[in-house]
């Protein structure tokens, strides 16, 4: 079943240069990207993203971390793209992430871990919203769209 799930590159990976790498593993898995853009997280945005996590602790470094330079915004489309996105990426912890992930491959901290992905369909839902117009978001056809959402018969 064709899905959209929502991705940023935080600052560590625009600091990095591996946005592209990153990006290519996505688009090796038969992702299709239908909105990309640049944009400067700000505090008030930050604030309402990570609303769950806000009176912790950690929250201010974090806070300062992902509104310090742009950030890569995604939304992704295929088959299980949230399940598939949140396997690709590995956990949160990087250095808990197995080799062959992109926070075990590219990464080793936890609050600096240089992706973000939706963990639920409904969280994808909201975030997608959160970051992207409808006109920003782009429906359209690919070489051999049955091969990225055949079914596994």
């Amino acid at each position: 079943m064709k899905e959209r799930t929502l991705v940023f590159l935080k600052p560590e990976a625009i600091q990095r240069l591996v946005c592209g790498e990153i990006i290519a593993r996505f688009e090796k898995k038969c992702l299709k990207i239908v909105g990309m853009k640049m944009m400067q997280i700000t505090k008030e945005i930050a604030r309402e993203h990570y609303a769950h996590i806000v009176s912790k602790p950690f929250y201010p470094d974090l806070e300062s971390f992902i509104t310090s330079s742009p950030v890569l915004v995604m939304v992704l489309e295929g088959k299980e793209a949230v399940e598939l996105v949140l396997n690709m990426c590995g956990p949160t912890n990087a250095t808990k992430a197995p080799p062959g992930t992109i926070r075990g491959d590219l990464s080793n901290s936890v609050s600096k871990n240089i992706i973000h992905r939706s963990d639920t369909k409904e969280a994808a839902e909201k975030e997608i919203k959160r970051f992207f117009k409808k006109e920003e978001l782009f429906d359209y056809k690919m070489n051999n769209q049955k091969y990225f959402y055949a079914d596994d018969e």
